[in-house]
């Protein structure tokens, strides 16, 4: 079993900017995320996004561009020598009913700890909001609420995860 390290998207990877992010142009990754995961990555950690997308299910976006948001995260991650291992996202939002997946419900975590043999209870999620944290709390996961648009790669130090 491994460790995993649960990333929010918006406010922790990139740019939260009080608002959905809808097209490729405002996907703006916050600036020491590269090196931050390449740490993580190096450290033992299996990096995977955790996010809420609701902005699909209100028609302000589809699924091929968030995918076009998430392979450019692709491609600048690679240019830096790493990878996060997958993102999972939830597509559901809350007026449309009720899902097991959008947090603070915990599919997501469950659903990656089980394709990658993730030991949820040696694991961290990171998240701007309290239900990124309330997510994780769920399946026995550390959660780590922080400020939007914190330093990904100081979090890291400061929680003794990366040297």
């Amino acid at each position: 079993m491994r460790k995993g390290l649960f990333l929010d998207r918006d406010g922790v990877i990139n740019t939260e900017r009080g608002a959905h992010t809808v097209r490729l142009a405002d996907f703006e990754i916050l600036p020491d995320v590269p090196q931050a995961i390449k740490e993580a990555v190096d450290a033992g950690w299996v990096v995977i996004g955790i996010t809420n997308q609701s902005g699909i299910d209100l028609g302000l976006y589809d699924g091929k561009e968030m995918e076009r948001m998430h392979g450019y995260l692709h491609d600048v991650l690679a240019e830096r020598g790493t990878a996060m291992t997958e993102i999972l996202y939830c597509p559901h939002h809350p007026s449309k009913g009720k899902c097991l997946c959008r947090k603070p419900g915990s599919l997501l975590l469950e659903r990656a700890a089980a394709r990658h043999e993730i030991d949820l209870s040696a694991s961290v999620m990171i998240g701007d909001r309290e239900r990124d944290v309330l997510a994780a709390s769920a399946v026995g996961v550390r959660g780590i609420l922080v400020e939007p648009n914190t330093s990904l790669l100081e979090i890291l130090r400061t929680h003794r995860m990366i040297a």
